[in-house]
């Protein structure tokens, strides 16, 4: 079982940035495709980026592509999430997960085995 810890979560003004950080177990990195996930109240859990074990492969949800940026630290174990440009809809808890060692273009939330606690972002005026 993989354990992970999200950090860096906060409340931002919409046009803000934030970093998100995913400290993992040791090695994890070398195994496991790192996602993240997000989930708003009322609303359903929605994969927002993945980072593949191996070359790093990154895939991101179409409402992110070109305002968040996924990258590892695999010496680190760590993996982290750039947000720039967040809108009020970013607003959500915000997990990462361990799972297939290759991201699929569609994150689905079966294929991730072990969670984070999750961090909280809000971005409001």
């Amino acid at each position: 079982q993989v354990q992970l810890m999200e950090s860096g979560g906060g409340s931002v003004q919409p046009g803000g940035s934030l970093r998100l950080s995913c400290v993992t177990s040791e090695n994890a990195l070398r195994y496991y495709g790192i996602g993240w996930f997000r989930q708003a109240p009322g609303k359903e859990p929605e994969g927002v980026s993945c980072i593949s074990s191996g070359d790093g492969f990154a895939v991101y949800a179409d409402s992110v592509k070109g305002r968040f940026t996924v990258s590892r630290d695999v010496a680190g174990n760590s993996v982290y999430l750039q947000m720039e440009d967040l809108k009020s809809e970013d607003t959500a808890v915000y997990y990462c997960a361990a799972g297939i060692p290759r991201c699929g273009y569609v994150l689905k939330r079966r294929d991730f085995t072990s969670w984070g606690q999750g961090t909280q972002v809000t971005v409001s005026s």
